[in-house]
């Protein structure tokens, strides 16, 4: 037996996999140490790397398990993943026809450079322009993946706090990275703050941008020093500083953390949170950082709430600071107009925009517990909604405090609410919830009668979470189940106290179940 390094491959370290080359020579392949080669996949190992962390675009090399000393490029192309076999004769590398490479690395940057020139059968165009690292150098986070330069300029300069700092993959180069920078001068053309006034009125500060190269494995940005990962190399400008080529410094001082990360780096994303909240140092690190992250995002993006403002109905709402948007609020029907804000009431209308509405099953709407001045408005809205089934994730009373008046009559009995009469006419306790079937009618019109089914949640704390999840998505199961039964079914109508943590969560829940459901049908 002899090894043999193959002519021209370019490969540098070594493989486990040998691979027959004509006659009885053996040839101990050698793994190019590009980030993007996987040694040990398998085609549909390399699938579910590519739709749970990849985006359209995303690729990785592997050997082929069907031929041996052949490779195969895994491609994402849009929702599904491709396979093209990568031929090696020996002396060359080409996709069994075509141009011919003497590496590895030389075939796979041609055809990343060259986009366009690679058709799937039916004349798909296979664009490969985001290496999916095997070693994942990006669980840092501050790393932002495919953010473009422009997206990442507006991250920072919304932050406005110079020396604020983000990495993110380059576009341009494919397996490099980019070091993103809010420095302390102001941008070309914009105008300087009034006197007083913070940079967030009006200026905006200058975002330089740095080149990490990554060569064998390692990371530099051009200098002397070289890291062997990306941590490293911002550790150490963390405390230098990093010079440009104008003589002036930047400094890495606050990191802007990336609050959207990949299904499939959940996990890890949970454990680094946990570690940072168990840090004396850093008590209000982790979750509670990224949470305050979250709403100083949400803080500018609220829309209009002008209806909820109003004089005539502050008394509606339970808290003074939750109102419902104008743009998507529940508008009651059939109120007396010249009645100043008999209208109203503190509810929403969801949309799962996660799909798309051709695939999208069902609306819900998000309100807030029951008040006493608001229990005949919120029967109006489940009559006018044809909603069937009402979701409570709150129990009446929490730690002494009223979270939800009671909205319907004790069991075996009616009770008149506005102009509809309510009849709870059976409960059902769960294991964590229970079950209310309530009929509702008119009062001038007894025969229209409609089944409501109440599901309330019992184990959800105030202020935290359930003890584990498979609770939550089996009560969620029920719900859906129950749903889908009811043909022409209204809206799902979620509400716990406030009506948007517990509420929110309930249905983001539910969103993403029913994203992926949709999406693995779709394929």
């Amino acid at each position: 037996m002899q090894d043999t390094l193959v002519k021209g491959c370019g490969f540098s370290s070594t493989s486990c996999c040998q691979s027959p080359i004509g006659g009885d020579l053996r040839v101990k392949i050698l793994m190019p140490s590009c980030g993007w080669f996987h040694r040990d996949l398998s085609g549909l190992e390399a699938e579910a790397l590519l739709k749970g962390r990849g985006v359209h675009g995303s690729f990785l090399a592997r050997p082929s398990r069907r031929n041996q000393g052949d490779f195969s490029l895994s491609v994402r192309v849009g929702d599904q993943v491709t396979h093209i076999r990568i031929q090696n004769t020996g002396d060359f590398y080409d996709l069994y026809g075509g141009e011919k490479f003497a590496t590895l690395s030389e075939l796979v940057e041609y055809y990343t450079q060259q986009q366009g020139s690679l058709q799937d059968k039916d004349g798909t165009i296979i664009d490969l322009r985001y290496p999916l690292n095997c070693s994942d150098p990006t669980a840092e986070r501050w790393y932002h993946g495919h953010l473009s330069g422009p997206a990442a300029e507006s991250l920072l300069q919304a932050k406005a706090t110079p020396w604020t700092f983000l990495v993110r993959e380059s576009l341009s180069k494919p397996g490099d990275f980019v070091l993103s920078i809010l420095t302390d001068q102001l941008k070309p053309g914009s105008d300087a703050p009034p006197a007083g006034a913070s940079n967030a009125a009006g200026a905006l500060l200058k975002v330089t941008h740095i080149k990490i190269m990554c060569e064998n494995e390692r990371y530099t940005v051009g200098g002397a020093e070289v890291f062997d990962s990306l941590a490293d190399l911002v550790e150490h400008f963390k405390k230098t500083g990093i010079e440009e080529l104008s003589g002036s410094f930047v400094y890495l001082k606050q990191p802007y953390y990336a609050t959207r990360l990949n299904a499939a780096d959940i996990e890890n994303r949970v454990q680094e949170l946990n570690k940072k909240s168990l840090s004396e140092e850093t008590s209000k690190a982790g979750f509670w950082e990224e949470f305050d992250s979250l709403q100083k995002q949400e803080a500018k993006q609220l829309f209009d709430r002008h209806e909820g403002q109003r004089p005539e109905n502050k008394s509606k709402n339970r808290y003074k600071n939750i109102l419902p948007f104008d743009h998507s609020r529940v508008i009651l029907q059939g109120r007396d107009p010249s009645i100043p804000g008999s209208d109203y009431i503190n509810a929403n209308y969801v949309k799962n925009n996660l799909i798309s509405p051709d695939e999208c099953t069902k609306t819900y709407i998000a309100s807030q517990g029951c008040l006493d001045a608001t229990v005949n408005d919120f029967w109006q809205m489940v009559w006018q909604e044809n909603t069937r089934v009402i979701v409570m994730t709150t129990r009446e009373v929490e730690k002494g405090r009223s979270k939800c008046v009671p909205y319907w009559p004790e069991v075996g009995s009616t009770k008149e609410y506005g102009p509809y009469l309510v009849e709870n006419a059976g409960e059902h306790n769960a294991l964590e919830y229970k079950l209310r079937h309530l009929c509702v009618c008119p009062r001038d019109n007894g025969k229209a009668l409609r089944d409501i089914w109440h599901y309330q949640y019992l184990s959800w704390p105030d202020h935290g979470v359930p003890s584990e999840p498979g609770g939550v998505l089996s009560f969620l199961d029920q719900i859906n189940q129950k749903q889908e039964s009811i043909p022409d079914a209204g809206p799902i109508l979620v509400h716990c106290s406030a009506g948007i943590g517990r509420t929110g969560t309930i249905i983001v829940i539910d969103m993403i179940v029913e994203t992926i459901s949709t999406k693995e049908l779709g394929e």
